[in-house]
């Protein structure tokens, strides 16, 4: 439990040792390293259920410390990971809840998840898929989507089908208030009625334009088209999240429906606007796809990774990869996150050392148990499945912990604290 501190390991909750002054120790955030020295060691198989420990903020499912249910095997491929862990959850809900399910359970890239849920953990027991229409309203009179389009960013849209009449003027402005706290500028709409088109923003299109729009999302009447223009990202986000806020408000999430999908394909890095350079997407252990290996250096951005996500009904249950077992890509890596030699062989060295005597291909996942336990037993949030769980500040109300430190401690650790106002 008490481990090295890392430049990767922002969210670490940091344990100072009284025996060697100002050092710290840090609480796992996972047993990552670990489990995978034990693979260069020659102990091909690992499995544990362990408690891990983030400093990050809360929400309905992440708690500070949790419990995840850990694998690691050597000589094994992204097929061979899969294959166990679906007949592993196949066992899990048979056993548990009596449900039957069937196998392989279906695959999605990551980019096609995007394409289609605008979410990489997309919740696939409804309809309302995204569909694009930069094509169609690059040139139209319609200036929001047009510029938007010329700027480099996205139009997309999803069609309630069939709940046109569940929603009036209010209701969609209410709807628009939700995908703005999302970064959303507005949410267009148009709808099919018995009467004809409805909408705002219909005279600024041709009839041609309203033609292929209504074409574009197969939309009929009694259908309702909500639409965002803004940078892919924020369209993304903000339609994906409303697809889901809508089904609940219609009532469409049957608990007892249970959906499984592998993500797979995942971005290597993702751009940290703040630190102005590439980050991990997962961790900086994960391997690059084969034929994306010499985009580290070209273009990172565009690199994919061997990673792969379990979702159910919209929860990530569990996420793993297979890990770089090579030294020199190790090290390829590190410098394409913007480490020196010097700075990767100072906080891993001990990992690239153990590369040096021979490593086996590996890989492995890692599974919310507590998650698991949550969706499992129908419940919406984290807490009702732990005991002593915090609150939404990290907090416990029972031991009233986190708590100040006498003075005498703190002499003892060598730590001063500057409290800010």
């Amino acid at each position: 439990m008490l481990t090295k501190p890392t430049p990767e390991g922002a969210r670490d909750y940091l344990v100072p040792s009284r025996v060697n002054p100002g050092r710290f120790y840090a609480l796992p955030q996972s047993p990552q390293l670990f489990k995978q020295l034990l693979m260069v060691s020659g102990m091909d198989r690992y499995f544990q259920i362990v408690k891990c420990f983030r400093d990050e903020d809360l929400r309905a499912d992440r708690q500070p410390e949790f419990t995840q249910i850990d694998m690691e095997m050597s000589f094994v491929d992204i097929e061979d990971i899969m294959a166990i862990n679906e007949r592993l959850l196949q066992k899990i809900f048979k056993e548990l809840l009596n449900v039957d399910i069937s196998l392989p359970i279906p695959r999605i890239s990551y980019r096609e998840a995007m394409e289609r849920y605008g979410s990489d953990k997309p919740d696939i027991r409804f309809g309302f898929e995204l569909k694009c229409i930069n094509d169609i309203v690059e040139n139209c009179g319609f200036k929001v989507f047009s510029e938007a389009v010329r700027n480099g960013g996205d139009v997309r849209g999803i069609n309630i089908n069939g709940y046109e009449s569940h929603f009036s003027r209010k209701g969609i402005q209410k709807l628009e208030d939700y995908v703005k706290t999302y970064g959303a500028k507005g949410l267009a709409w148009i709808k099919i009625t018995e009467e004809g088109i409805h909408s705002p923003i219909a005279k600024f299109f041709t009839e041609k334009e309203i033609e292929e729009i209504i074409e574009r999302f197969e939309a009929k009447k009694g259908d309702l088209i909500l639409l965002v223009a803004d940078k892919p990202d924020i369209v993304f986000d903000s339609l994906g999240h409303l697809r889901v806020e809508i089904a609940k408000q219609l009532g469409l999430l049957n608990k007892n429906e249970y959906r499984l999908l592998w993500v797979t394909e995942f971005p290597l890095f993702e751009y940290d606007e703040d630190e102005k350079r590439y980050v991990a997407k997962h961790h900086p252990f994960t391997s690059p796809m084969d034929e994306d290996i010499d985009l580290l250096e070209s273009n990172p951005g565009q690199a994919r990774a061997k990673a792969y996500d379990i979702i159910l009904n919209g929860v990530e249950l569990g996420g793993g990869s297979i890990r770089i077992h090579n030294t020199n890509l190790q090290q390829r890596m590190f410098k394409a996150l913007g480490f020196t030699e010097e700075e990767a062989w100072k906080q891993f060295g001990f990992l690239l050392e153990a590369f040096q005597y021979g490593t086996p291909p590996h890989g492995g996942i890692a599974y919310g148990l507590d998650r698991l336990v949550m969706l499992l037993t129908g419940n919406d949030s984290i807490r009702e499945v732990i005991a002593f769980p915090k609150t939404q500040n990290a907090s416990s109300p029972m031991t009233e912990d986190p708590s100040e430190v006498d003075e005498k401690q703190l002499e003892e650790l060598h730590i001063q604290v500057k409290i800010e106002k």
